[in-house]
């Protein structure tokens, strides 16, 4: 008899995270300042999903190495002293690591971040420039530099 398959992407583990991110979502919408905001409902669910799979260790921080990951993965790999002042500026400077509400208060925010413009154009950059798969085009000596 074999054993029983486990789900993968850390469903049972997500579970209690999935939860808490649902309740600050509730917030958000209860919130009379983001009350204006068009599509709040479906922004919010897009964060959500976006965050939790950039939450490495699933304890609800973004942390160095998690947004270390999200930029390598965007194409856009940056320095530890670059990734900390990104972290410093969507926290304020009181944390080493971001915390849901710091993101959705980012993403929403009015002021620009590096984080919101890198978030937002990520979909955009990966569409229209498709990673070429396979071995590289064989190249002649007049074609280099």
């Amino acid at each position: 008899m074999a054993a029983p398959r486990r789900p993968s992407g850390g469903g049972l583990r997500r579970a209690p995270q999935d939860g808490r991110l649902e309740e600050i979502n509730k917030e958000f919408l209860s919130d009379p300042k983001f009350s204006d905001e068009e599509d709040l409902e479906e922004k919010l669910a897009a964060f959500k999903e976006k965050y939790m799979e950039f939450d490495l260790n699933n304890q609800g921080e973004i942390d160095l190495m998690s947004v270390k990951r999200m930029m390598e993965k965007l194409g856009a790999p940056k320095t530890h002293l670059e990734l900390k002042k990104m972290i410093s500026e969507v926290t304020g400077g009181v944390s080493e690591t971001i915390s849901y509400q710091d993101f959705v208060n980012v993403m929403l925010g009015k002021r620009s971040a590096v984080l919101k413009l890198v978030m937002m154009f990520e979909g955009k950059a990966n569409e229209g420039n498709p990673k070429p798969s396979g071995p590289p085009p064989e190249r002649d000596i007049a074609s280099l530099p």
